[in-house]
């Protein structure tokens, strides 16, 4: 049995972190552990960004969430996604990564306005971040002492 991070008290991990070379995956697992423990905070289990590393893997939310609520640690629950949904090589979960890692919301005209203020708020350049560097310095930002 794993023992859930609270996550009104720390962050999840970095989405950079990553197990079995997927990025996302560590937060989402800190994210649901928490939900199920009711100390997710202000965050939130299967938000867009989890969503996208599930519909890669070709998996959904609620299967998931069933498997972290059975007490899974981190290297079942990398294998239980290795034996489930759409399989991936080692190259394509590199490649899904490195594009999540560089993905920058501001590049994105419907996204841009909400990036731009959400980096002013952290004193970030819009035009330079990447989604993940705005939400490490968030969960830095969150979690000052």
């Amino acid at each position: 049995m794993y023992t859930a991070k609270n996550l009104t008290k720390e962050p999840p991990r970095s989405p950079r972190y990553r197990l079995s070379n997927y990025a996302l995956m560590a937060r989402m697992i800190d994210k649901g552990r928490a939900d199920l423990q009711g100390n997710v905070g202000e965050y939130h289990f299967a938000c867009p960004l989890d969503q996208s590393l599930f519909e890669f893997k070709g998996v959904n939310a609620d299967e998931v969430k069933q498997l972290l609520a059975s007490g899974a640690a981190d290297e079942q629950v990398l294998s239980w996604f290795d034996s489930h949904g759409t399989p991936r090589t080692a190259e394509e979960i590199k490649t899904w990564s490195k594009g999540v890692e560089g993905y920058r919301p501001y590049d994105d005209p419907e996204k841009r306005d909400w990036f731009a203020g959400e980096c002013a708020r952290l004193n970030l350049k819009p035009e330079s971040s990447t989604l993940i560097g705005y939400l490490e310095a968030d969960d830095a930002a969150s979690f000052k002492n």
